[in-house]
């Protein structure tokens, strides 16, 4: 019977009615406790046992089917029913055979989600690029292990990896599978745990071998010389960006885009995708391509249909007569998911913790797992030849007296004293003796003993020489690349995505021409929601709705062409037109900036601007007091880029920023309640973004700027007490009549 607990302080008691009309003491649970005891346990479990990929690139729910199928001898054997599958992968996996199922489709080779299917399908396993087609069920279909699962359990039997229990406790199954190549980086995967997600894009087999081999003989190596770019088995065309890439490489996150790859048949006026980016599926782009149609901003298209066969995929776009196909596709590309951007989170579990690494440190992680997985298989093999020697050399203490070994079996009465007896007459022990014992009388000859004892001194080589190997991780290590560069002979496959670089997308015809010009008003909120609003609609409401504890950031007046930087506290920033935002009005929240331009993680949106024509300057102001004017030409790109990372000083938190397009007073206040007042011109431009600036106040250690805007915008009226005649100064504290009825609020 459970204890009743005395009240703790601040808990409130509450009665409640049972069955028998009592009325006992209930007490409330703390929240924190609720959370610690129920919650904890359940958001552990699905990040370490069901959603993060482990460093042999596989999620539970894959290794478990593969095991089974493993362990059905489906490698390299004949075809079998899915169900059968399924069924006895429930023996390791209790979570039912749909999610059982859906877990094969995915690894199939009729699906085509992975660059190397580890399944090898027959029948209607659907499509990754399509949302609508269904696969058959799991009783039409059948699978067996693709041939390069070989390399997925190799030396599984000769304790690579460590065995656990199942979840009843009556099997064994591997934690890892004994991969000879870093599938992890091969494989894409994508999990959701609980505040957490993991979404790892799949690189090119031959390129992943090169740089792990490159990565083992040198790990300071540059990886991009060897591995080049993700791959993606839907192919596509990725749009190379060198700086995002190895800031991906380096971190783990980061995103790039990928474009559909086309023709134009010029005979019947049509165009043809033939592939489109991972992330998208073709019902998806003909939907988006229709409200265009429908909305009269795709007027060059007659008709667009999908034409997917047993070819592949093929999506047809007529066009009207006299249409251009190169604006055309660079406006779609534009607007649909005809090229999207890919959103990298390489978080895997580490000896059961989430870790979002690198591609550097995934590849230490994966080397020193496998050294110790060739290490243990050595070892395995070395025991195995140990115990054989040990045999051998008592057979060969009998060697000299057969016919004693013989006498002595043949003098022992009873079946038990036969290996005693043999143990004290050559001495040997029980387990050289039972061997001994156990050997055929025909193999009682001279012959036959003499060649196994010829075998004592090969395996005394032999196993001096993996002892050596064991104790030896530059032996180890060249083990790893020698199975590598089989690897990649046997299995590795040209590029499916092909690389597109700048110099390439100079020539891309500019969609702006195509693009609707008429004035808008901008409004964002300090929590990120923006508004894209027409003159008529604010006529008719220009009461702005926002979320509660949500207020107005700034508003503007601009036209639909105009481009809008947005700033983060990553020190990112991300580019867009407004013509990507659809017109709204004021009764609605708006687009939420952090999920329109794909924020990264934990990202968090600061400041906005409109940049013009790029010939101003940017004004920023940070904590530590200190202000950099950068000019605003260094965000412009040639390229369709959407995000530009290290795009001011990460040195101090940012208070504010302005766009300067001519020399004025600003005005800076302090935590401490003291102000600042000084001229731009004291501030020369920086051509870095990433200038830390110059100081322009002197603050105490407890203190921080906590406003800056223009003089003019202000409530200052004693502006001389507090111009500076030389920077950095301190400033002057604010008399009550320069406060105003409000504090200066940010821009």
């Amino acid at each position: 019977m459970a204890k009743k607990r005395a009240p703790e302080e601040g808990h409130k008691k509450v009665n409640n009615p049972n069955v028998m009309g009592l009325r006992p003491e209930v007490l409330e649970q703390p929240i924190t406790e609720t959370l610690e005891i129920n919650y904890m346990p359940y958001a552990m479990s699905v990040i370490v046992s069901r959603a993060i990929p482990e460093i042999d690139g596989f999620k539970p729910s894959h290794r478990k089917l593969l095991y089974t199928m493993y362990q059905m001898h489906l490698l390299g054997g004949a075809r079998t029913k899915s169900a059968n599958v399924v069924g006895a992968t429930m023996k390791l996996n209790p979570h039912g055979d749909q999610a059982i199922y859906d877990t094969m489709v995915r690894l199939s080779r009729g699906y085509g989600a992975l660059l190397h299917p580890l399944v090898d399908s027959k029948g209607n396993f659907g499509k990754v690029y399509s949302r609508d087609m269904a696969w058959a069920a799991s009783r039409y279909t059948e699978v067996r292990l693709d041939p390069i699962c070989a390399e997925l359990f190799n030396g599984i039997d000769q304790d690579t990896v460590d065995f656990v229990d199942n979840y009843d406790g009556t099997m064994k199954e591997p934690a890892l599978l004994p991969t000879s190549f870093p599938n992890v980086l091969v494989s894409a995967n994508q999990g959701i745990a609980v505040g957490m997600a993991s979404n790892l894009c799949g690189f090119n087999l031959g390129e992943v071998c090169d740089a792990t081999t490159a990565y083992l003989k040198d790990p300071e190596t540059d990886i991009m010389l060897t591995l080049k770019a993700p791959d993606f088995p839907t192919g596509g065309e990725l749009l190379y960006d060198e700086a995002a890439l190895r800031e991906i490489y380096r971190t783990g996150r980061g995103s790039f885009q990928v474009r559909a790859k086309w023709r134009y048949e010029k005979k019947e006026n049509l165009i043809e995708i033939y592939e489109i980016p991972y992330t998208t599926t073709a019902e998806a782009i003909l939907d988006k391509v229709a409200d265009l149609i429908k909305g009269g901003k795709l007027k060059e298209i007659a008709d667009m249909r999908d034409e997917t066969d047993l070819n592949g995929l093929k999506l047809t776009i007529d066009l009207k007569r006299g249409a251009d196909p190169d604006k055309l596709m660079a406006r779609l590309f534009k607007q649909t998911t005809l090229q999207d951007s890919f959103a990298c989170n390489f978080n895997i579990l580490i000896a059961g913790m989430p870790r979002v690494m690198g591609v550097r440190e995934i590849l230490e992680e994966w080397s020193a797992w496998r050294m110790d997985g060739v290490r243990r298989r050595t070892h395995f093999v070395m025991k195995k030849k140990e115990e054989k020697l040990h045999l051998l050399k008592g057979l060969k203490k009998i060697l000299l007296d057969i016919d004693r070994a013989i006498q002595i079996i043949r003098e022992t009465e009873e079946d038990s004293e036969v290996v005693p007896n043999l143990m004290i007459g050559f001495g040997i022990d029980s387990i050289q003796a039972e061997y001994v014992a156990d050997i055929k009388l025909r193999n009682i000859n001279k012959e036959y003993i003499l060649k196994r004892v010829e075998e004592v001194a090969s395996l005394e080589e032999e196993i001096a020489d993996l002892q050596d190997l064991v104790n030896s991780p530059a032996r180890i290590k060249k083990i790893i690349i020698g199975e590598l560069a089989a690897v990649k002979k046997k299995y590795a496959q040209p590029r499916k995505t092909t690389l597109l670089y700048e110099h390439q997308l100079d020539d891309e015809p500019d969609p702006e021409e195509e693009i609707a010009d008429y004035p808008v008003t901008i409004f964002l909120s300090k929590e990120g929601y923006f508004k894209k609003i027409t003159p008529a609609s604010l006529r008719m409401s220009s009461e702005q709705k926002f979320k509660e504890g949500d207020e107005l950031f700034f508003s503007q007046e601009t036209t639909n062409r105009a481009e809008l930087l947005v700033f983060t506290d990553k020190q990112q920033c991300y580019k867009t037109r407004l013509s990507d935002f659809e017109d709204a009005k004021a009764s609605v929240l708006g687009d939420y900036l952090p999920s329109k331009l794909a924020f990264d993680e934990g990202e968090t949106f600061l400041w906005a601007c409109i940049p013009g024509d790029y010939s101003a300057d940017l004004l920023f102001f940070f904590e530590n007091g200190k202000a950099a004017r950068v000019e605003l030409a260094g965000y412009q790109t040639q390229t369709k880029r959407k995000r530009l990372t290290s795009a001011f000083s990460n040195k101090s938190p940012l208070v504010a920023g302005y766009v300067l397009t001519e020399d004025l007073e600003m005005a800076v206040t302090s935590t401490e309640g003291r102000c600042l007042v000084f001229h731009t011109a004291s501030l020369a431009p920086k051509a870095t973004r990433t200038s830390q600036g110059v100081a322009v106040m002197t603050l105490k250690p407890k203190y921080k700027v906590a406003e800056a805007r223009p003089l003019e915008d202000t409530t200052i009226v004693n502006a001389p007490r507090y111009r500076a005649r030389s920077l950095p100064v301190a400033g002057a504290l604010l008399k009550e009549e320069d406060r105003g009825v409000e504090q200066i609020s940010l821009l």
